[in-house]
């Protein structure tokens, strides 16, 4: 058996990073994990073929080749799934499909033969059983949740590692908390399953030995759930293992609370992470009790995100209008929190209702829901009626967007967050990738481009008062060159 394992193309959008990849000559920030994580499980005696549409295309001579189709995506890559969907209808092969953009539409795909749902290591095998016994029925799914503590390393070996800007690998599913607007529990639960450590040690050699030398992507919802765990078996492990391999960098996800455990920082950092993102969400209480967002409320949040910065750890901010209890204040408030805890890569959202959550069941019966979701968290649109109006909503998020991705601002944020940033001095070396960013980024973005200015002095300025600190300078401005054309499409 021939399978074709199919990654949907990722339109232009914030988290695609498509403007800043092309400085480090790389085509995609990221893997398709859950795919290869579903290879591993297939028959050993099958054979196959990934093609990641971020990547390259996908062929003649692959359809040809292939017996079955395995294609997995999100709501964002909606539009190329039904391409791909497309493709191997007409040339006669058998489609399976999953991930979570089937899991909640699949009833829209009539051309897709079978749907593999939910979590794969539940519901594969038994598909992979009545599928080789010819009797697979169309719809697999279930409403457990599956021991990660047995689940196999993804198949790194079908990957060309060369395009990729990061890679992933995951160490928990699930959240504790409940908010309105999430759909992590309905996918995945509240309650936090864990691998062992030595399965996240087994998955790093193994990408390793694949010759991977930079940063990896800890995909977990909330990476800080089992602190006890961190704490005294997984970051002293990764701390021990990274001793030798200085290149290799962590990023991962993570809830504000993390700000109020010095010694879970402190370790994170001294194992490698560089960064977390962190759901801010809003810097107005009554928004935040709304939505449920109890681990957010009652907090100094700028002075949690000045402790991680200080901590070494990047935040990479959450944020959302369209709230209930929002009124016009909110989006200088927005501005304000956004600028002053130099959080530099703010995703800011309008509210959306995504299926499955408290928040869409919560507006259908108020029948404020409007339709679909695109997936795409940085658009001026929303599927909800907003109580402030549609216009005004839109107008003010396209306000916040048009202020903070200015040059202006943007630079000033980014000398914000380089004077409260403090990470370990850990010996570390610069790729050859890293020095060739430094001269391109230069050279387009100090001579060519129109923030040439701001360019420099941020350059000048961190060379004479953080010189340890000039390739984050560097790599925040080609972010902003890429956050800057993203948004501008938001806003015409």
């Amino acid at each position: 058996m021939n399978v074709l394992l199919l990654y949907p193309e990722f339109p232009d959008t914030f988290w695609s990073f498509k403007h800043a990849l092309k400085f480090i000559h790389k085509k995609s920030q990221s893997p398709p994990l859950g795919l290869l994580t579903i290879a591993a499980m297939l028959p050993l005696d099958w054979e196959k073929r990934l093609v990641d549409l971020n990547i390259s295309n996908l062929t003649d001579h692959d359809l040809v080749w292939a017996d079955c189709a395995l294609i997995s995506a999100m709501a964002v890559q909606r539009e190329s799934a039904q391409y791909l969907i497309d493709c191997c209808k007409n040339a006669g092969l058998t489609i399976i499909a999953g991930g979570p953009l089937f899991t909640y539409e699949h009833e829209q795909f009539c051309e897709v033969d079978h749907f593999v749902l939910n979590e794969g290591e539940l519901t594969l095998p038994p598909f992979l059983e009545d599928f080789q016994a010819g009797r697979a029925r169309r719809v697999y799914q279930t409403t457990e949740f599956a021991d990660i503590s047995q689940t196999p390393v993804p198949m790194w070996e079908l990957l060309d590692l060369k395009y990729y800007a990061s890679m992933s690998i995951q160490f928990s599913r699930g959240c504790p908390f409940q908010c309105e607007f999430c759909n992590v529990t309905a996918l995945l639960g509240h309650k936090i399953r864990t691998k062992t450590t030595r399965q996240i040690i087994a998955e790093l050699d193994a990408l390793y030995a694949e010759k991977w030398r930079s940063s990896v992507f800890f995909v977990d919802d909330n990476f800080i759930c089992n602190k006890t765990y961190l704490k005294n078996d997984l970051l002293p492990a990764l701390i021990e293992w990274r001793q030798d391999k200085p290149r290799i960098t962590f990023f991962t996800e993570a809830s504000i609370n993390l700000a109020d455990d010095d010694q879970l920082m402190w370790l994170m950092a001294e194992a490698g992470f560089y960064s977390v993102f962190i759901g801010i969400e809003t810097p107005d209480e009554e928004s935040l009790i709304e939505c449920s967002k109890k681990q957010n409320q009652n907090r100094d949040l700028l002075e949690d995100v000045k402790r991680i910065h200080r901590a070494g750890l990047q935040v990479q901010g959450g944020f959302i209008v369209g709230f209930d209890n929002d009124t016009a204040a909110i989006f200088q408030k927005q501005i304000d929190f956004i600028q002053k805890s130099g959080i530099v890569t703010a995703m800011v959202g309008l509210l959306q209702a995504l299926p499955g959550t408290r928040l869409y069941k919560r507006l259908q019966l108020e029948e404020r829901l409007l339709g679909g979701i695109s997936g795409n968290n940085v658009a001026a649109e929303t599927n909800i009626v907003p109580t402030m109006g549609l216009d005004a909503l839109q107008e003010g998020y396209k306000a916040i967007l048009c202020h903070i991705y200015s040059s202006e601002y943007y630079y000033k944020r980014v000398k914000t967050f380089l004077k409260e940033y403090n990470p370990p001095k850990i010996k570390t070396r610069l790729s050859f990738q890293h020095k060739m960013a430094f001269f391109r980024a230069s050279l387009y973005l100090g001579i060519i481009g129109k923030d040439r200015v701001q360019y420099w002095r941020l350059i000048w300025w961190t060379q004479f008062h953080r010189p340890r600190l000039v390739p984050q300078a560097v790599t925040l401005a080609i972010y902003g060159y890429h956050f800057a054309k993203v948004c501008k499409l938001t806003i015409l």
